[in-house]
């Protein structure tokens, strides 16, 4: 049955992610589980509230394929409060999630035989969406000396071929914590305006970052004719992993083209799930800075008690809400993350499932309640020490 199906979508390979998170559901045991990027908390009970008003009204049937006026204007309200641009309403096309999103994105800008730059470690559901479309994920690796992540312009463009069509840029990044300052930041526009390359930028954690209100942006820079495409989600901010919709920020030039990529796809976004959209951005800028004040705490008390132990390489992460972790005694990964589910209790991903770069580490989700990282972190150390 594979051989008679497309090679790209029967072969697409297994995350390492889902591999660790299917043991750990399946174990027998409790797990505490810091391998998915999401926290504990539900999704506030405002945001709930929008979701069920709007069916007792009975929004129950099709809608724009853009996404609701409303919710496109609050997206706008929302960039002019966060990063001070005035950003038309029409630059903004809501999906059913991130992950949609970045294929439609891709869709849009890399077809069969086509490159894509994608600095790694890295989410492994870009390359492999990349993959499914038969469009060639070009991995340029980041440098860890130890101390820092640093991804290197010439590394680049030695990667560049005919081929190539775009460039992703994940910052604050998943899994490192690595943050794109904005001298980079400006060297990356400056290099895909020299080659003629899309960015996608994945700017998810922007609000993330523990050294000041956001991270810096694209945003920041861009004149209004870059090729630039901003993918983004309400799953992180707002605690909506479960309710899966997102948005595309574009040039307003091609609103009709992603209208028709979201019609040939899912038809447009459930109303319900975009009035409780907009009640996040417009009532929920509060509970986005609980929770990143929460994960400031929680990265510091993990980083502390695995750096004492003195057999964990890491940068301490400046945004995202992950540690991205190397144990001296373990350069495959891959396997210790079912060992540790079993030996440990604890969920985390191998670091081999973000490509190239990631052998020898593990990503740690710390936004989570700090009794479950101070138990996980108690019985890693432990399980660390010399006499085990």
């Amino acid at each position: 049955m594979l051989s008679a199906l497309r090679p790209e979508a029967a072969y697409s390979a297994e995350s390492g992610i889902i591999r660790v998170m299917n043991h750990a559901r399946t174990c027998g045991k409790p797990i505490i589980p810091l391998v998915a990027g999401e926290g504990h908390q539900p999704t506030p009970q405002f945001i709930c509230q929008a979701a069920t008003d709007s069916l007792a009204k009975g929004e129950t049937f099709y809608t724009y394929q853009k996404g609701l006026p409303e919710l496109r204007q609050a997206l706008s309200d929302y960039h002019q409060r966060h990063f001070d641009r005035d950003l038309a309403a029409d630059r903004f096309i809501v999906t059913g999630s991130g992950m949609q999103a970045i294929q439609l994105c891709i869709q849009a800008v890399a077809g069969a035989g086509e490159e894509v730059l994608v600095p790694t470690p890295a989410w492994p559901n870009f390359a492999a969406a990349l993959g499914v479309m038969g469009a060639k994920p070009v991995s340029v690796p980041m440098q860890f000396d130890g101390q820092s992540w640093t991804l290197d312009i010439d590394a680049l463009e030695a990667a560049i071929t005919p081929k190539t069509r775009a460039l992703f840029v994940n910052s604050p990044c998943n899994p490192t914590g690595w943050v794109a300052d904005a001298d980079l930041l400006s060297a990356l526009l400056k290099f895909a305006r020299k080659h003629d390359l899309w960015i996608i930028a994945d700017e998810v954690y922007n609000r993330f970052f523990y050294s000041g209100a956001r991270a810096p942006s694209f945003y920041d820079i861009m004149e209004p004719d870059d090729k630039i495409l901003f993918v983004n989600t309400f799953s992180k901010n707002w605690a909506m992993t479960g309710w899966r919709i997102g948005w595309i920020s574009a040039p307003p030039a091609l609103q009709q083209v992603f209208e028709n990529l979201v019609q040939y796809s899912t038809s447009g976004v459930a109303a319900f799930m975009q009035r409780a959209a907009i009640a996040a951005l417009n009532d929920g800028d509060s509970f986005v800075d609980a929770q990143v004040a929460d994960c400031h705490k929680g990265r510091d008390l993990v980083c502390d008690a695995l750096e004492a132990t003195g057999k964990i390489r890491l940068e301490r992460p400046r945004g995202a809400f992950y540690l991205f972790f190397g144990l001296n005694d373990f350069p495959d990964t891959m396997e210790l993350g079912i060992r540790l589910v079993d030996d440990v209790g604890v969920a985390m991903s191998p670091g081999e499932a973000f490509g190239a770069g990631g052998a020898g580490f593990m990503r740690m989700c710390f936004a989570r309640n700090h009794d479950d990282l101070i138990t996980a972190t108690n019985g890693l150390t432990a399980w660390l020490a010399p006499d085990n």
